[in-house]
């Protein structure tokens, strides 16, 4: 399984994955742009993905 890409994935309340790059997304998400090896893509995730709590939670509480 080290030879599978993966890809970065996100929904519509900005929350991350990395999902096989030759699967079709499930519905709801799309893809981010970046993908590579598995750990790869989890350290881009790391990287990117700095508040956890959903979009509609972030905008209610503003």
């Amino acid at each position: 399984m080290a030879d599978v890409i993966f890809q970065v994935v996100r929904n519509d309340e900005e929350q991350y994955s990395v999902w096989p790059a030759d699967r079709d997304l499930p519905p709801g998400w799309a893809a981010t742009g970046f993908s590579g090896p598995k750990d790869d893509c989890l350290a881009h995730v790391d990287q990117v993905w700095t508040d956890m709590r959903p979009a509609s939670l972030r905008r209610a509480a503003t």
